[in-house]
């Protein structure tokens, strides 16, 4: 991308757009990694996790109160193992937005990963009226207590 790219109806290049850069490509390297792991390349989707959370950490550098970059921060530090890290983006963006749909199915996600179905369980609680997607794949999760799901 062109150092010279500016936002529509900006005409600065200061973080603002940087920032959206760093979520933007971080986003798309997490599916890369997502299709990876599906086809079991767990090692080269580890790399690329790792390189979407150094972009992620650019641009929460710019905006701290943005609960999507922490979340994402959150899980692709789960998904190469660092659950304690995970646990505390996943905190701080439930700070920010408690409601969350996202940050609560991740977290409830790492819980059971780490054999806290009480606590997976209360995430699960928190999402029972969003009618949502997230609700109901932490719901298998915790019925499958801890097996993969793809």
């Amino acid at each position: 991308m062109s150092q010279f790219a500016y936002a529509a109806g900006s005409d600065d290049s200061s973080s603002g757009d940087k920032k959206a850069d760093f979520y933007n490509d971080a986003k798309k390297l997490v599916k890369r990694a997502g299709k990876l792991e599906k086809k079991e390349k767990i090692d080269k989707a580890k790399k690329l996790y790792s390189q979407a959370f150094k972009k992620l950490e650019k641009a929460y550098s710019s905006d701290k109160k943005n609960p999507d970059i922490l979340n994402y921060m959150g899980y692709t530090s789960r998904k190469i193992g660092d659950f304690e890290q995970a646990e505390k983006f996943y905190l701080t963006g439930l700070s920010i937005k408690p409601d969350h749909n996202g940050i609560n199915e991740y977290l409830g996600e790492l819980y059971v990963q780490t054999n806290r179905i009480d606590k997976a369980n209360e995430r699960l609680d928190v999402l029972k009226n969003c009618n949502c997607k997230e609700y109901k794949e932490l719901e298998l999760i915790i019925k499958t207590r801890g097996v993969k799901v793809y």
